[in-house]
């Protein structure tokens, strides 16, 4: 099943605290890529990581997934800043799940870990969990759809991640609506998303993903007469290449006279245009922003 992309889809390596994601994968090797940036990035970032992993994954293959090269992270582990934990635990004594326990227990440990020095607090939640302890769907989506007050003073962030061989399309397409970040489902990838309002573009824009980068610029091209506006938002990119930016000059060039082109990007992607020759594309306007509007 694919998962769409659309104007909510980050990299994980955008998210920040105040962030609430949807994440899935379908393969069990695959499943770690994501989760782990995520990890790693909160544990450099002064934040206390707390890994809810698949019942099913002892702590030390969870470990050893997330941190591959291990380093400052066995420390992170052995002083609590990195800590391994279910769901079962974090809502002991309670035997069966209710939003109200679990939000509150991620209130206290939010607090917990600002009390004790971190910057915030960040978890990963494997959603395999809601087999283990025989959830209703529908309390689990209830949850997913109400949980704004944890995140509105962005002290905490969360990743909640679905295994779309456990769970039905239409339970995965609920979730990843229901959330306010949707992240693609592995670090290095390329999403497209086409609206009325143009072309939006989001992860890694190198060699490996160079051919969807040509093609996705193509279709927005054809896709608007040459007396409209189009707006191209790069805003969401993590990596653009020589290469890749040096496509859309030739396309936009290739493409014929055009009324206005507006690519929004970083002012380090802007000067990278300029370089490459931007300023010879009379219909071409840069428009300078840090970082993907949330």
């Amino acid at each position: 099943m694919a998962v769409p992309v659309d104007a909510r889809t980050l990299a994980v390596e955008q998210m920040r605290l105040g962030d609430h994601a949807f994440a899935h994968y379908a393969d069990d090797e695959a499943r770690w890529g994501v989760l782990g940036v995520f990890a790693q990035l909160g544990l450099a970032r002064g934040e206390k990581v707390v890994v809810l992993a698949d019942p099913a994954v002892s702590d030390d293959e969870v470990f050893q997934r997330l941190f591959p090269h291990a380093g400052s992270s066995e420390a992170a582990r052995e002083h609590g800043q990195l800590e391994f934990t279910s769901m079962r635990e974090l809502i002991h004594p309670q035997r069966h799940f209710t939003a109200e326990r679990q939000m509150g227990r991620l209130r206290e440990e939010t607090e917990q870990a600002l009390a004790d020095g971190y910057a915030g607090l960040r978890s990963v939640i494997d959603m395999a969990w809601v087999q283990d302890l025989e959830m209703d769907i529908e309390g689990v989506m209830h949850r997913e759809l109400h949980a704004e007050a944890l995140f509105t003073d962005r002290r905490y962030a969360e990743i909640c991640t679905y295994d779309r061989r456990r769970f039905a399309p239409e339970t995965v397409e609920a979730m990843r609506l229901g959330h306010p970040v949707a992240l693609l489902e592995q670090p290095g990838q390329l999403g497209a998303s086409h609206s009325e309002q143009g072309l939006r573009l989001v992860g890694e824009a190198d060699w490996s993903t160079r051919e969807q980068w040509s093609a996705a610029f193509r279709a927005a091209l054809a896709g608007s007469g040459c007396d409209e506006p189009l707006t191209v938002d790069l805003t969401p990119l993590t990596f653009l290449s020589v290469t890749c930016a040096a496509e859309v000059l030739r396309q936009v060039n290739r493409s014929g006279s055009r009324e206005r082109l507006e690519v929004h990007c970083t002012p380090f992607h802007a000067d990278l245009f300029r370089r490459l020759g931007a300023r010879q594309i009379e219909a071409l306007v840069l428009v300078e922003s840090e970082g993907a509007t949330r």
